[in-house]
């Protein structure tokens, strides 16, 4: 077998990524060049929750499990896309609305919620994005989903300023069954094909409560 279709589902990480209200968007810095040092190397200064980038328990809960603590199978599986898409501006998704893909939510799945929010991504109404609220995450967690992906900033509503109160019920549902959560996903439309294998690998960040993933949706042949 091999891959006969890689879907990129990544945001490019640089000074034009759009951070999370009260986080810094990232810097890349040209650090030595050919011309001097023989050589190109950048320095780069972003958050652990820069662009597209996976959550790990240790994110929501001092106990738990830190980026090097979780098997790499958790950042794979065969994806499930949930099509949620057409709901009005900081609306649930609920249990009901997931009801349809049930079946498929197994252990070693990643489920992949698609509201379409990706097409708002550097406007102020990328905030305003749909949410998982509690009935759905209980429901994947108790279907013993331990990947969850959104093409939004936050699986939670995201809080109207950077000192505002969240209500997190998705992370801490997620996060406390030992699941990772994968956010600012974009193009899950175009995983249109059977059977996809999705990945989201980050870089061994140590302590790492959360790091930027290249997630990618492939088809296997």
């Amino acid at each position: 077998m091999q891959f006969t279709r890689i879907v990129d589902l990544s945001r490019t990480v640089g000074p034009r990524t759009q951070a999370f209200p009260g986080d810094r968007a990232p810097s890349v810095e040209r650090s030595a060049t050919v011309p001097v040092e023989g050589f190109n190397s950048s320095a780069v200064h972003m958050s652990s929750h820069s662009g597209t980038h996976v959550d790990a328990p240790f994110h929501f809960l001092d106990g738990g499990q830190r980026l090097e603590d979780l098997p790499l199978e958790r950042f794979t599986g065969p994806a499930v896309v949930v099509d949620a898409t057409g709901l009005p501006d900081r609306s649930p998704v609920t249990a009901a609305d997931l009801e349809p893909w049930r079946d498929r939510f197994v252990p070693g799945a990643a489920v992949l919620v698609r509201t379409g929010w990706d097409g708002h991504y550097g406007t102020p109404r990328y905030f305003d994005h749909p949410y998982l609220d509690a009935s759905a995450a209980r429901l994947l967690a108790e279907s013993g989903v331990r990947c969850v992906g959104v093409d939004s900033p936050s699986p939670d509503s995201t809080p109207h300023g950077p000192h505002a109160p969240g209500d997190w019920a998705a992370h801490s549902v997620l996060l406390g069954a030992g699941a990772v959560i994968v956010e600012n996903l974009r193009g899950l439309e175009r995983v249109d094909f059977a059977d996809p294998l999705f990945m989201a690998l980050p870089i061994r960040l140590s302590g790492g409560d959360g790091a930027p993933v290249r997630a990618v949706a492939a088809r296997l042949d």
